[in-house]
C-alpha cells in the first residue's frame, strides 16, 4: 500500500474508532437525555467514515488495473444498504423480539429470524453478561478516548466500576511509551 494511502487509512479508521467510543459513551446512564440522537449521529459518522476509507482503497485498486468484477466482488456491493429509507421490517421484527411485543406473523422466515435474534439479546446471552472481548473492547475504546482527551480522572463518573478500572489501566499504559524489554 503506498504511504499516503497507508496514512490516509489509518486516520479514517482512527476517527472511526473515536466515533464507535461515543456511540458507547452515549448509551451511559448519565446521557439519557441525548442518547438517541447522539448514538445514531456517531453510528452514522462512523459507517460513512469506513465508506470513505473502503472508497480509497477501491478508487486506488480500479487506478492500478485492477478489474472491475474483481472490485466490485471486494466491495461486496450486495451487502449494501442506504439509510434513506429509513428502518426495515426486518428491523422492526428484531426491536419487537428484544422488547417482548407480538411476534411477527406466520410463514415469514426472515421476520421470524430476526424477532428471534431480538429475543436473544433480551434474554439469552447476548445482552446479559458482556463477554471478556467486548470488556476489553470498550475498556480499550474508553481508555484511548480518555487518554487522547486527557480525562482519564472522569472514567469512573459514567462507567460500570469494571469497565472504568480496565480503561484507567488501558489509559495508563497509554500515557507514555515504554521501551521494549531488550
Amino acid at each position: 500500500m503506498p504511504e499516503p494511502l497507508r496514512q490516509a487509512v489509518h486516520q479514517l479508521v482512527s476517527e472511526v474508532v473515536m466515533n464507535c467510543q461515543e456511540v458507547l459513551r452515549y448509551t451511559e446512564p448519565d446521557l439519557a437525555r441525548d442518547w438517541k440522537r447522539m448514538t445514531l449521529i456517531r453510528a452514522t459518522d462512523a459507517s460513512d467514515t469506513m465508506d470513505m476509507a473502503s472508497m480509497l482503497i477501491a478508487a486506488y485498486c480500479q487506478r492500478t488495473g485492477m478489474a472491475l468484477d474483481t472490485l466490485a466482488s471486494y466491495l461486496q456491493p450486495r451487502q449494501q444498504r442506504s439509510r434513506a429509507t429509513g428502518p426495515r421490517d426486518s428491523d422492526r421484527h428484531q426491536v419487537a423480539g428484544m422488547l417482548g411485543t407480538p411476534l411477527p406473523p406466520e410463514g415469514d422466515q426472515d421476520a421470524q429470524r430476526r424477532f428471534s435474534m431480538g429475543q436473544g439479546y433480551a434474554e439469552g446471552g447476548l445482552m446479559s453478561e458482556p463477554d471478556e472481548q467486548r470488556l476489553f473492547t470498550e475498556a480499550c475504546l474508553h481508555g484511548l478516548r480518555a487518554r487522547l482527551c486527557d480525562d482519564v480522572d472522569a472514567l469512573e463518573s459514567y462507567l460500570p466500576p469494571h469497565v472504568a478500572a480496565l480503561a484507567r489501566k488501558i489509559a495508563e499504559v497509554l500515557e507514555e511509551p515504554q521501551p521494549a524489554p531488550a
